[in-house]
């Protein structure tokens, strides 16, 4: 698994590990160390949790979309294509 699509469960799990480490060593180098990295890795998982929103919010909306239009049989990418723009349009971007 490519680590740009790692799950959120298992950055929780390395988050709590290296808490767990940090708590134990008294070497100040290797805490400050550790620290940086459980601040990388919430970054990382706020950055998993906005995307996973993102993407159900589109698939929400596209499917939506689908309905609306009487749901017809191979047009999904269309209805996808039409909900990323909307999405896009309504947070400030095209």
């Amino acid at each position: 698994m490519d680590q740009r699509d790692e799950d959120p469960r298992d950055l929780e799990r390395k988050i709590e590990q290296a808490n767990r480490i940090a708590s134990r060593v008294t070497d100040q180098t290797t805490y400050q160390r550790l620290t940086a990295w459980v601040e990388e890795l919430r970054k990382k998982l706020r950055q998993r949790l906005a995307a996973r929103r993102t993407k159900e919010e589109i698939r929400a909306r596209a499917h939506e979309l689908w309905e609306q239009q009487g749901r017809p049989v191979g047009r999904d990418v269309e209805f996808w294509l039409q909900a990323e723009q909307e999405h896009g349009d309504s947070k400030g971007t095209s």
